[in-house]
């Protein structure tokens, strides 16, 4: 793991990057990457939780989107997904995130990697620093072995690997191979390389392990 070379080639690829050494720290970068007012919203993401983003946005300065408010029906959190690609800003975490600087994520709706790639002005984008991998083929393990089991453990989802803790299309070099299960989160596959538009998205890098 290489943070000050991930870094690097992140902005090569025209996308701002940051080093935090704490989450607090992180938080204030955040603070002054958005303005009072804004709109503001979020993918799922067990890292901004963790980091207390969330709490940040609920403090009455932005209209934020929160799609955890309580009560919400399905429809209501459907309504917020279509409303975030007009946000200001959007903040959300990265499955991986290679030494090449590359953001490589895997969806079940779609709703937050389409997000990243396109419509909300800005992208925040916070890691811990146990998100960095050395490159696509590792991230892509990272997935299987980490991010997904972990989840869907966490969403209570029935799947070969809640079970087992990790997919049964690990060794299948096939990127996509997986289970056929209803309830199996790896269904969009991305990668954000250089970006046309320089520092729409901006990575913040946290010198802690946060999220999954």
């Amino acid at each position: 793991m290489n943070i000050e070379k991930t870094i690097e080639n992140l902005r090569k690829n025209n996308m701002a990057a940051y080093f935090a050494e704490t989450k607090e720290e992180a938080l204030d970068i955040i603070k002054g990457l958005m303005n009072k007012g804004e709109t503001v919203s979020v993918g799922g993401s067990v890292t901004l939780n963790e980091a207390g983003v969330l709490d940040l946005l609920r403090c009455g300065d932005y209209e934020f989107l929160d799609r955890y408010k309580e009560g919400l029906t399905r429809e209501e959190v459907t309504e917020i997904f279509r409303k975030s690609f007009f946000a200001d800003t959007y903040l959300v975490s990265s499955n991986a995130i290679t030494e090449e600087g590359e953001l490589y994520n895997v969806d079940g709706n779609a709703n937050r990697v389409a997000a990243m790639l396109f419509g909300p002005k800005s992208v925040i984008v916070l890691a811990g620093k146990n998100k960095i991998v050395e490159n696509l083929k590792a991230a892509e393990k990272r997935v299987k072995t980490v991010a997904a089991p972990k989840n869907v453990k966490r969403l209570s989802m029935k799947t070969y690997c809640s079970e087992k803790g990790y997919c049964m299309g690990l060794e299948d070099e096939k990127m996509c191979a997986g289970c056929g299960s209803d309830d199996r989160i790896c269904a969009s596959y991305t990668v954000m390389a250089r970006q046309r538009i320089k520092d729409r998205v901006k990575v913040i890098i946290v010198n802690e392990e946060l999220g999954y």
